[in-house]
């Protein structure tokens, strides 16, 4: 298991912090751009597929600030900064916007790939990469489901993402499983280059 007690240990560092700070912005502008029939922000940023003709390759980025309502984009932000400040303190700020940037292209690639998926918003793909990070850099640590039955992260992260893959098989329920799983496959293979190559730019 990874130790780290960094002096000057931030509960809100920078990166997670400015993350917080855009998709809530984004999202407050949106509910009151579209409502009062101001701009379709959804329709020019959301991750459209590509059949549909309205697919832009700036989507890959700006979908991961869109939330469909307030219970997506809360649950998205409280697991950001839940494990995103353990990891940005640990691995700094650079390190840490690049893993979530390619983790957050990364599941709308694969979500792009999903027959029949229409439109996707949501930081989740990102954070699920965040979330399959902390498992493997602290793999030891324990979360507490429900904030009452602990369990060790590398579990939790293994639970979570095969109950993301039967429900992507098995369940449609509009969520976007496979954007989801998208995020954690291109967060391993970062984090795989990265301990082969620990002596890489970042």
């Amino acid at each position: 298991m990874a130790q780290y007690a960094p002096q000057g240990f931030k509960m809100l560092p920078t990166v997670v912090k400015n993350l917080l700070i855009i998709n809530v912005i984004v999202f407050m502008a949106t509910v009151v751009l579209e409502r009062y029939g101001y701009a379709n922000i959804t329709s020019m940023c959301a991750l459209n597929a590509i059949p549909t003709g309205r697919f832009r390759i700036w989507q890959l980025i700006t979908y991961m600030f869109m939330h469909a309502n307030i219970e997506h984009i809360f649950f998205n932000m409280f697991a950001l900064w839940m494990f995103g400040y353990v990891l940005e303190n640990f691995w700094g700020s650079r390190r840490f916007l690049f893993y979530y940037l390619v983790c957050g292209i990364g599941a709308g690639l694969c979500n792009l790939l999903v027959p029949g998926w229409g439109v996707t918003v949501g930081a989740s793909g990102a954070v699920y990469g965040i979330l399959l990070a902390f498992g493997m850099t602290f793999p030891n640590e324990r979360i507490y489901l429900y904030f009452l039955m602990p369990i060790k992260a590398k579990w939790f992260v293994i639970g979570y993402a095969a109950i993301e893959l039967l429900e992507g098989l098995f369940r449609a329920d509009g969520v976007a499983h496979f954007a989801h799983l998208g995020g954690m496959l291109f967060g391993l293979l970062l984090i795989l280059y990265w301990r082969k190559h620990p002596f890489s730019r970042f």
